[in-house]
């Protein structure tokens, strides 16, 4: 991780554009091979989700990414205890719940160590930004499971 390196603010959006795309891929993989219509849809709404992190990323002007700052999003912190889940198309709910926002919760801590690295520069803004795109997710992943996984048990 610390090896990234960046040269402006455009290569940073660019390595989270990149990011989203393989996120959506992931979620589109698991919809189209899931086994239950339940855990196809959220993976399809997942899926959606990284395509519109995409788009804002790739809406941002070079003036605007100047001054983009982290906005606060609680975290529930309600997967962080439990067990690392591996995506698999014959997985449970709860399963696809908890990878899923595992992952938000990687890529978060990724965007606040690169943000960190990046000190006052520049760049901490955009990481900072990004971070918080990725706790957002991360905050409806877990919003979701207390409503479908705990409100069941």
């Amino acid at each position: 991780m610390t090896d990234l390196r960046f040269g402006s603010i455009e290569e940073i959006v660019a390595f989270a554009i990149r990011r989203e795309i393989d996120a959506a891929e992931g979620y589109a993989a698991i919809a189209s091979r899931a086994e239950t219509p339940g855990l196809r849809e959220l993976a399809d709404d997942l899926r959606r989700q990284e395509e519109e992190h995409r788009r804002i990323l790739e809406g941002l002007t070079p003036d605007a990414l100047r001054d983009i700052g982290a906005s606060f999003t609680p975290d529930l912190h309600i997967v962080d205890a439990l067990a690392e889940e591996k995506l698999e198309p014959d997985m449970s709910l709860q399963e696809l719940l908890i990878a899923a926002a595992k992952k938000e919760a990687q890529a978060a801590a990724l965007y606040e160590s690169l943000a960190r690295l990046a000190g006052g520069s520049d760049h901490q803004g955009i990481f900072l930004f990004l971070a918080g795109q990725e706790r957002e997710h991360k905050h409806r992943i877990e919003a979701e499971y207390e409503s479908q996984v705990l409100k069941e048990n």
